[in-house]
């Protein structure tokens, strides 16, 4: 009785080993959301089908890249702009990928951004650059414009899944940044931009409001009323963190204290070390008028 107790726990042994050696494993995650390969081949499928042939189609987790540009180009898009976007943006910021599987349209040029714009969204580009729509699941390229607007847009994507109350004025702000970037270090940096000169003419005239009037605008109103100011001072005060080694603190005690400080008006103040804001705005205001574009880096 003994022997045939020891045989029978020998053989539930080597079952167990067999069982664990030969269960399928699960499919190994692309991204933070947990999806597949497979999620990205079903997503490349249903985009063949919406496009000509003469389209590349790459996976640059978290998002998919296609265009109608050269293969070579497309590819140097997705790998110099896309992957290190996301690399540095992750690095200094973000932890949670996209919550939706976002397809990149890379267009050739203004004509083909036009064309396939109105044929796969049934809209007309507000922008000449680029957009993203969360409802499409898709950032909207003319990339014969460059690639800065394509970092800027990949940033909202990764702040609405890390950061979904964050308020438009930081939103655009950091956005901003990186439409004229670069690295340092290995981390990306904001240069100075197109948005500079308008802005300078704005702070000459004394049309620019206090930081914390900005900080208190509505999304609508951002984007509605003096947005060409708007999207400046957000910028700059952006720009202005960067410089000063603040702006990664910044985001991060936004993002905890956004309940109780939703305008980031507090954190800001608390992040500068400053009680006298009138006094730093007049730095800040200085420290921008000093700036000059296009800038030597």
């Amino acid at each position: 009785m003994r022997r045939l107790a020891i045989a029978s726990g020998l053989l539930v042994c080597v079952a167990a080993f067999l069982a664990a050696t030969t269960a399928p494993t699960s499919p190994t995650p692309l991204d933070t959301t947990g999806r597949t390969q497979a999620d990205y081949n079903e997503q490349i499928t249903t985009i063949k089908q919406q496009l000509p042939d003469t389209f590349t189609i790459l996976q640059q987790p978290p998002f998919i890249v296609c265009g109608d540009d050269t293969p070579r180009r497309v590819k140097y898009y997705s790998e110099q702009t896309v992957a290190w976007a996301v690399k540095t943006l992750k690095n200094e910021y973000f932890e949670k990928d996209p919550t939706d599987l976002i397809t990149i349209y890379l267009f050739k040029d203004e004509a083909s951004y036009k064309k396939y714009t109105k044929q796969l969204f049934d809209e007309e580009p507000s922008t000449p650059y680029g957009y993203y729509s969360p409802t499409d699941k898709a950032l909207i390229m003319n990339i014969s414009t460059g690639g800065g607007t394509l970092v800027h847009e990949i940033v909202h994507p990764f702040v609405a899944a890390n950061f979904p109350k964050c308020p438009a004025w930081f939103n655009e702000g950091l956005g901003s940044l990186y439409e004229q970037s670069g690295a340092k270090d290995g981390r990306i940096v904001g240069y100075t931009n197109w948005r500079l000169p308008a802005l300078q003419k704005a702070l000459k005239a004394a049309t620019v409001p206090s930081f914390e009037k900005f900080c208190a605008t509505t999304d609508n109103d951002f984007y509605t009323k003096d947005r060409g100011t708007n999207y400046g001072q957000a910028r700059y005060l952006c720009y202005y963190l960067q410089e000063k080694g603040l702006l990664q603190n910044f985001y991060k005690a936004f993002l905890k204290n956004h309940e109780k400080d939703p305008t980031g008006y507090e954190t800001l103040k608390s992040t500068l070390n400053e009680k006298d804001m009138p006094a730093f705005q007049k730095r800040w205001t200085d420290f921008t008028l000093a700036l000059r574009y296009p800038d030597v880096h």
